[in-house]
């Protein structure tokens, strides 16, 4: 055993050498050493709440830590994982909401939208218009890809141009000769040019008060000769034809312009009353016993074989997926999405100064405004 180890301290057995008093414990300790040079601590112990001393460096002197930081990890990681969440919840609205779909591959109901009055080329959104550029490339969209099996319209529109319409229904033949049915699903309203595009599907499901029908021709001519004459607006008009100017506001019509206006109103409507009597497997004649004009609800539309069933959009979704061989719960894939503006508030909300510079073009032109 060695001698000089402070650790012996058999009782009876006593060291000589000085006393060091050491502090940090509940009491008093003294502990008796051997006879050495008296070194100085190289550093007292540091009160509560200091930074702890490091071991000795190569000097033999001890270091004073730096304090502790705390570590800010877990506050970044939180803010990361957040801007993610809202970067990918963006991604996926936008997605969404432009007619994508998370699982492309399997087989789907495309939606197509015809919301607001029907006009020929092309309208910004959220104008409350239903365009036939924006319909019949919505269509071939939707044909063109292979997971869509069937199409359901959705329309909610009181009609507008027979063109327009006519457009739509060469695109949705294209579709039914793809192999593709086409589904009308109505709501509130689906009349004149809407009726037309309807009457070109496979089956029309609509409510029992959907108001329906008008199935007819309008052109209009607006005569402001009294106000231009009030107003002393003269007009010079150079023509190279009797019936170039014909629905010019700066005149009335003559009496061979209203027979010539009624001839090409009943060449429209005769093949507006062709083209529903092909689509509903009717007659022509029975078609133009009910198509004096007149708005038909939906009970009275299915009397007398305007439409085929009552449903909500979600029983048209079934049915079209039914035609389209689909089992069990269909997908669903919006191909034209209405604007925000169309779903929070409906076709009203337009941009004033576009819709009134749009609708002066429409109603100033030299040949009036014909409508369905």
């Amino acid at each position: 055993m060695n001698e000089n180890d402070p650790t012996n301290n058999d009782e009876g057995e006593s060291f000589s050498g000085n006393k060091r008093f050491l502090a940090g414990s509940d009491k008093s300790l003294y502990t008796e050493l051997e006879d050495e040079p008296y070194e100085e601590p190289v550093q007292d112990q540091p009160l509560s709440g200091s930074p702890p001393l490091s071991p000795p460096d190569e000097t033999g002197k001890g270091r004073m830590d730096a304090p502790e930081k705390k570590s800010n990890f877990g506050k970044y990681a939180a803010l990361i994982a957040v801007l993610l969440l809202v970067i990918g919840s963006s991604f996926a609205i936008i997605y969404y909401a432009a007619g994508g779909d998370f699982y492309p591959d399997n087989d789907r109901v495309a939606v197509i939208y015809i919301q607001g009055t029907m006009l020929t080329g092309s309208v910004p959104s959220g104008l409350g218009y239903a365009t036939s550029e924006d319909i019949s490339s919505s269509i071939r969209k939707a044909v063109d890809d292979d997971s869509v099996k069937a199409i359901v319209l959705r329309v909610n529109s009181g009609g507008g141009s027979g063109s327009a319409s006519e457009e739509i229904n060469t695109e949705i033949r294209k579709a039914q000769q793809a192999g593709v049915p086409v589904v009308t699903s109505m709501g509130d309203v689906a009349a004149s040019a809407a009726y037309h595009v309807s009457s070109s599907t496979d089956l029309i499901v609509a409510n029992r008060n959907t108001m329906t029908g008008s199935i007819g021709v309008i052109w209009t001519f607006r005569n402001m000769s009294a106000y231009y004459e009030e107003e002393g607006i003269d007009f010079h008009v150079a023509k190279s034809g009797e019936f170039k100017d014909m629905g010019g506001t700066w005149r009335g019509l003559s009496d061979e312009e209203k027979e010539y206006a009624d001839r090409v109103i009943m060449e429209s409507y005769n093949l507006f009353v062709q083209d529903v009597a092909q689509g509903r497997n009717m007659t022509v004649s029975e078609v133009k016993d009910i198509a004096d004009g007149r708005i038909y609800t939906g009970v009275s539309a299915k009397r007398i074989g305007l439409i085929d069933e009552y449903g909500n959009f979600y029983d048209a979704i079934d049915r079209a997926a039914g035609m389209g061989g689909i089992e069990g719960e269909p997908s669903i894939y919006y191909v034209n999405k209405p604007s925000i503006t169309n779903l929070l508030f409906g076709s009203e909300v337009q941009n004033d100064n576009m819709v009134e510079n749009f609708v002066n073009y429409y109603e100033k032109s030299p040949f009036g405004k014909l409508a369905y």
